[in-house]
């Protein structure tokens, strides 16, 4: 029983190979995307230099790079690093009769380990240049550390929880580190032009949790391994733009809000189209998860840097 479990070490995990895969393509990604913005930057400058050097541009024509009016286009990838705020989890498994909190879990996000922290985004900006939409998806991680000793309260196996006890104690895994994954909407507006290659922004959005979860007890057999549907999010930002000829760089912070409601159907997955499917045909049979279900809130601050190519105008 879970009780007992309390005073074992924490086991070791099974190799995963799509998971690895996953994340060797995920570094790829994250190396290219850093030749791209060393690289644009670089050519986008002899660019603008070759400009400088040439004949002068005609009276009210506008610079290059510069955010005249006319609708475009974004393609854009970056990077960056989380912080996430401790938050209270809550595992509910009424069939085993547990239903306890573990207090104040500390999260860690390791942006440059394996699988690290990346995002993708696509955005569109009105006529005059102002107002806009864009599509983001942020791959971010939340780790919890087996050796930290968190107060518990509820129930374990129909006992009352012991006051405390380390987090490796009870699980296995307890993590999303496949991905803290985020997909949203969001609206965007310029706030104005510094100079003009140089521009500022905010906006704010909302969307949908897909997190891959890992989640096992000490006294489990089987994990929760898989893509999941996990509930709303919502995020703000604010950035400022950099904008070559055909280029952007963008440095930007975002404050990002999850309310995680996790099902433990101890069924492992690794594509997430696939694994999204099974959970909703699950959820159409109305069958609880045998592992209960796992909740908690991530609250995370975000700082990212990125290249983007322009185009449409």
């Amino acid at each position: 029983m879970i009780r007992t479990a309390l005073t074992r070490t924490r086991a070791g995990r099974r190799p995963a190979l799509m998971g690895g895969a996953i994340d060797k393509a995920g570094s790829a990604l994250a190396v290219l995307m850093l030749a791209a913005v060393a690289g644009t930057w670089i050519a986008e400058q002899n660019t603008v230099e070759s400009e400088r050097a040439g004949a002068p541009a005609k009276a009210g024509g506008p610079v290059a790079g510069e955010a005249a009016p006319g609708g475009e286009t974004m393609v854009a990838g970056y990077m960056g690093a989380p912080y996430t705020y401790r938050s209270d989890v809550r595992l509910r498994n009424p069939a085993a009769k547990t239903d306890f909190t573990l207090e104040r879990v500390g999260w860690d996000g390791k942006p440059f380990k394996s699988p690290i922290y990346y995002g993708v985004r696509v955005a569109r900006w009105g006529a005059a240049n102002r107002t806009g939409t864009m599509v983001d998806f942020t791959h971010s991680k939340t780790i919890t550390r087996p050796e930290e000793e968190v107060a518990i309260k509820g129930l374990v196996d129909g006992a009352a929880a012991p006051a405390n006890a380390r987090i490796g104690a009870l699980f296995k895994h307890l993590e999303f580190s496949h991905g803290h994954n985020m997909l949203t909407l969001n609206g965007l507006l310029r706030l104005g032009s510094i100079t003009p290659r140089l521009s500022t922004y905010v906006g704010a959005g909302a969307g949908v949790s897909l997190p891959h979860t890992e989640v096992q007890m000490t006294t489990g057999e089987k994990r929760t391994y898989a893509y999941q549907y996990a509930g709303p999010v919502g995020q703000a930002l604010i950035g400022i733009e950099v904008r070559l000829p055909q280029a952007s760089v963008f440095f930007e912070y975002k404050f990002s809000f999850a309310d995680y409601r996790v099902p433990l159907s101890r069924l492992e997955g690794n594509l997430l189209f696939t694994d999204l499917w099974r959970q909703y045909q699950l959820w159409v049979e109305g069958n609880p998860p045998p592992g209960g279900e796992l909740s908690t809130r991530l609250a995370s601050h975000q700082v990212i840097g990125g290249v983007g190519y322009r185009f449409g105008r």
